[in-house]
């Protein structure tokens, strides 16, 4: 359901998609968020023009910008009711239109060559990523532990938080509707992009981000993961709180990160802000947030070692729900009543 928009906002917002070009670019900025630049080379239009629609665009509601360096990015908006409207507009658009086609082949040949980039960008770190990963537990525990922390949902709307390559949202699809990753690392987000596409996830998308400011409304998230994020933060506390913002009433959080520990290295060739986190700073953090911290786990390599180890602590907190919803069989509420609460 779109969200109600005032008849003169409605007005503005219908007569901006209203026009060839722009309805081409929220289509396309619905499927991949994307620069001026980018735009230019799918559409084949010059830059003032597009600037001028993409201007024309974000007045009215319907897309969002976001900097990143020199760059700025697009994309159709979460938070306001043009944007929900816009997507609502494009369900409209026949999928075998040859314009859109086109227009979609253009894109997947330029994730295409974002990809390229990527992986070379993985190639050269890949050293660095394997070290860090030999101190502790096998990724497959960690990754069953966090599926077991969190539940089988289903979830209306999954977020990751420093998505990365794609892999927390690739880990729990078929358990969300729609699963939204955010980063900052470009080389990460075309990489993600195109290894969720290949795999067949279309319910999902990634696109920059600011863990700070994220471009999503309160309370529309059931789940949100930050998994080995605060560790490189420079105010985890107030990721924290910002992820807490966006959960629904009974929304989880789950937070995976390093114990506290003495490995210097990692912050000096790494840049590593934090050596670690313990559990009573993100007790703290999470009840300033507003969370109920509900679990706390310390998952520890095994076998005997005589090198370095780290240990990766699991936390889970949920957002408490209203003293109204605390239970489903209460006499007297509908389930129309529980949602309109949300």
């Amino acid at each position: 359901m779109v969200d109600a928009l005032q008849m003169a906002d409605l007005v503005t917002a219908l007569k901006a998609a209203a026009e060839p070009t722009r309805l081409r670019i929220l289509l396309l900025l619905s499927r991949s968020e994307l620069s001026v630049k980018d735009l230019t080379q799918i559409l084949g239009q010059s830059q003032p023009r597009l600037s001028r629609h993409l201007k024309l665009l974000a007045e009215a509601g319907l897309i969002e910008r976001f900097r990143d360096g020199s760059w700025v990015f697009f994309h159709v908006s979460d938070r306001t009711a043009g944007g929900h409207l816009a997507r609502q507009l494009l369900t409209a658009i026949e999928a075998a239109d040859p314009v859109a086609r086109r227009d979609r082949e253009r894109l997947e040949a330029l994730k295409r060559e974002r990809e390229l980039v990527a992986q070379a960008y993985f190639k050269t770190h890949a050293a660095d990523w394997d070290r860090i990963r030999s101190l502790y537990v096998s990724e497959g525990a960690v990754e069953t532990a966090m599926l077991e922390a969190m539940g089988p949902g289903p979830f209306r709307l999954f977020v990751d938080l420093g998505t990365g390559t794609g892999r927390i949202l690739e880990l729990f699809a078929g358990r969300y509707e729609r699963g939204l990753g955010f980063d900052l690392n470009q080389s990460m987000l075309a990489y993600a992009e195109m290894k969720l596409a290949a795999a067949g996830y279309h319910n999902t998308e990634v696109r920059h981000g600011d863990l700070y400011d994220l471009t999503l409304q309160n309370g529309v998230a059931d789940a949100v993961v930050m998994h080995q994020v605060l560790h490189f933060l420079a105010d985890p506390g107030a990721a924290i709180a910002e992820a807490a913002r966006i959960l629904a009433p009974g929304g989880k959080l789950l937070i995976v990160d390093f114990a506290p520990h003495d490995l210097e290295f990692l912050r000096d060739e790494h840049a590593h802000k934090r050596l670690g986190i313990g559990s009573d700073t993100i007790e703290q953090w999470t009840a300033a947030a507003g969370l109920g911290l509900k679990r706390a786990e310390l998952l520890k390599r095994g076998g005997a070692s005589e090198g370095p180890a780290l240990t990766v602590s699991l936390w889970l907190a949920e957002r408490p729900r209203p003293p109204a919803l605390q239970s489903d069989n209460r006499a007297g509420v509908t389930a129309r009543q529980i949602e309109e609460a949300r």
